[in-house]
């Protein structure tokens, strides 16, 4: 394991927002902090709201109300906020030329916009929302790509207390169909087609096919985004509800912000699971808009003047995250659209450097493919970043200390934090006024009494666990959309009185906090439990080893087997049977040497990509039901679905052919190879 530890310097102690709060608070140390942010959640969220200045156009009677128990606690009643005003209009109002938004496509083409012209663009998509219609509980859905677009009608339709719906702008038709039916949205607010590693990628004609199943449908906005490419405009279809976002931006004359009540929902935000009807998350204008503010402030240090950017997408929570969180804390947020290594691998770095990026926000895998392409180190200036902030998958030492020692030289700290859609936000995260391990999740978030228990709830350390919440948060979702027996039954119901995220964690002897993957990603071999993520920090650093994922397949005689799917680092260098066996034999000496000899892989299998959510996460369950010639559930967010029939028809090239998936396990096809207590 990595002996790197980040610490921070009399700058970060003093300067930092989170410093602030520490002495307005008085305390001396993050650890201090978080206890007393826990003592007294509904005192120390109403500070945060104070300390950040967040304006509330009437004040609450009280911050919390638990009359109807725990899961369904009522934040800030009786206040009123609108997250739009919060964000925008008081920043127009204050510093109108302040840059608010800027803009980068894959082919270099740049726009920006200060606070003023935002909130412009603003009132006048809303403006042409509310005549045709739409008006306060109506759902919207956003299909963009990361464009000013998305941002705009974001803020637009929570000043008039419409309800926003991000989608995934990698969807295909019958996923955008799921998400809109189950939310009964009224509009989809999209764009022609997008950008991507040099190519087009059509959106409307997903929307088109999409909306044949969603009776709710009364309105398509269509953005022209590809005629900047050279493209010729997209024709659109009247009879189908279609509109020109710029004859929608140019109706209307009226410019009123929704009075929203706290409660009021500000977005619904879907989450994939491998199998069932998309969970849809239900966040609050007062909720999310304080927790992801502190989020932005405390963890990643944004303040007016400073630059944030996140490689994410609308449907995933860092979208809404990154918008409502930077502009709350007034700070510029950064959009790039495309791919991070077109024309190469430098295209982040001078993403960075062009526009001055304070706040870096990256996946591990993102690092991964950096550190592992020979050039994928910056050759031009990033001093400009502050923070490097990371999510969505745990990461090994080799790309961690690789980013934060080799590329950064110790002098950025890594906010690696880990929450979830249903949560707004982090339930763990480190802080710039604290040192931080390599790959540490630092310790519970701010104002988050979470856990790490057995499974009857007896709290655990040093050994792997439940990671759990024991009192609500403000953006703790107020239910499932339309599904409360289901709300109860997937958070509430495992462990009474307390929430199971459904992810397994470990604190260490040193009081580091690790995320080690999903609850049923994790591996039972000979009635020992191993999350995947703690073999593969033991092997993802071998010389030939671009990328690794471990998973869990049922054995020949009960119990489970550790297989690894692995990409080269250099396939060329890999000719021939034995360099592969060579890197094989090394792998499961790493793994029974560090982890212990029944962990061992039993079988490597090397791909040429492993298959990934667009968010980065690397998908498991997707793999092993390859493996076992089974049914891979929801593949809608997957960066390439493709992939996993790939791996199928590798392993069962007899069912591949014939179309068959008769559920028998991988082992009885595939020799078991010999590891080493065999």
């Amino acid at each position: 394991m990595s002996s790197y530890v980040w610490h921070p310097t009399d700058e970060h102690m003093e300067t930092t927002n989170v410093a602030r709060l520490m002495r307005n608070l008085g305390v001396t140390t993050v650890d201090d902090l978080r206890r007393v942010s826990t003592s007294d959640v509904g005192a120390f969220w109403s500070h945060v709201i104070a300390d950040l200045r967040i304006p509330f156009s009437t004040p609450w009677d009280q911050p919390l109300d638990l009359s109807a128990g725990v899961p369904h606690a009522d934040w800030f009643p009786g206040a009123r906020v609108n997250a739009a005003q919060a964000c925008v209009g008081r920043w127009a109002d204050q510093t109108p030329a302040a840059t608010a938004l800027v803009h980068e496509d894959e082919q270099g083409n740049v726009r920006r916009f200060t606070f003023a012209e935002l909130e412009e663009q603003v009132a006048r998509i809303r403006s042409g929302l509310r005549a045709r219609g739409i008006g306060r509980g109506d759902a919207v859905a956003i299909y963009l790509p990361m464009i000013p677009e998305a941002v705009v009608a974001t803020y637009a339709i929570a000043g008039l207390g419409a309800i926003a719906v991000p989608l995934f702008s990698g969807f295909a038709a019958s996923a955008v169909a799921a998400r809109v039916q189950d939310s009964g949205a009224k509009v989809i607010v999209t764009a022609d087609g997008t950008i991507r590693r040099g190519k087009q990628l059509a959106l409307l004609p997903n929307v088109r096919e999409a909306v044949g199943t969603c009776p709710t449908i009364e309105h398509v906005v269509v953005v022209d985004n590809l005629s900047t490419s050279g493209t010729s405009k997209t024709a659109l279809r009247p009879e189908l509800g279609e509109v020109a976002w710029d004859d929608v931006v140019g109706s209307g004359d009226d410019d009123i912000i929704e009075d929203t009540a706290a409660s009021d929902t500000l977005l619904l935000g879907y989450t994939s699971g491998t199998s069932g009807k998309p969970k849809g998350a239900v966040h609050t204008h007062a909720g999310f808009l304080v927790k992801v503010a502190s989020e932005v402030a405390y963890g990643f240090d944004i303040v007016p003047g400073r630059t944030f950017t996140w490689i994410t997408d609308m449907g995933w929570i860092m979208g809404p995250l990154s918008i409502f969180g930077t502009h709350a804390n007034g700070g510029t947020l950064l959009l790039y659209e495309g791919s991070h290594d077109r024309p190469d691998t430098q295209r982040l770095w001078q993403l960075v450097e062009r526009h001055d990026v304070s706040m870096l926000g990256i996946s591990p895998s993102l690092i991964r493919a950096l550190r592992s392409s020979p050039e994928g180190a910056p050759h031009t200036e990033v001093s400009s970043v502050r923070i490097i902030g990371s999510t969505g998958e745990p990461w090994d030492p080799a790309a961690y200390d690789w980013l934060a020692r080799d590329i950064f030289r110790g002098r950025v700290p890594v906010i690696n934090f880990s929450g979830g859609t249903e949560v707004g936000g982090s339930f763990l995260s480190p802080y710039p006024a604290e040192e931080i391990a390599s790959c540490s999740l630092g310790g519970p978030a701010l104002g988050m009494d979470v856990d790490v228990v057995d499974e009857e709830g007896r709290p655990v350390r040093g050994t792997i666990g439940e990671l759990v919440c024991r009192q609500p948060w403000p953006s703790m979702t107020r239910g499932l959309w339309k599904d409360p027996e289901r709300y109860i039954a997937t958070y509430w119901s495992t462990i009474p009185g307390l929430w199971v995220h459904g992810d397994h964690a470990m604190v260490d002897d040193t009081g580091n906090w690790f995320i080690l993957g999903r609850s049923d990603d994790v591996i039972n071999v000979g009635g020992k439990r191993i999350a995947p993520g703690e073999i593969e920090s033991f092997v993802s650093d071998d010389e030939a080893v671009a990328d690794i994922a471990i998973v869990g397949v049922p054995g020949p005689s009960g119990g489970e087997q550790v297989w690894a799917f692995w990409t080269a680092r250099n396939p060329a260098q890999l000719t021939g049977s034995d360099a592969e066996e060579a890197v094989a034999q090394r792998l499961r000496t790493a793994v029974a040497d560090n982890v212990g000899k029944p962990f061992a892989p039993k079988q490597l299998i090397r791909v040429d990509a492993l298959p990934r959510t667009r968010s980065g996460k690397l998908m498991r369950r997707a793999m092993r039901a390859a493996a076992l010639d089974s049914d891979p559930g929801d593949l809608s967010g997957a960066e390439n679905p493709g992939l996993v029939e790939d791996i199928r028809r590798r392993l069962h090239p007899s069912n591949a052919a014939d179309g068959t998936q008769d559920g028998a396990a991988a082992d009885t096809l595939i020799p078991v190879e010999r590891s080493p207590e065999s």
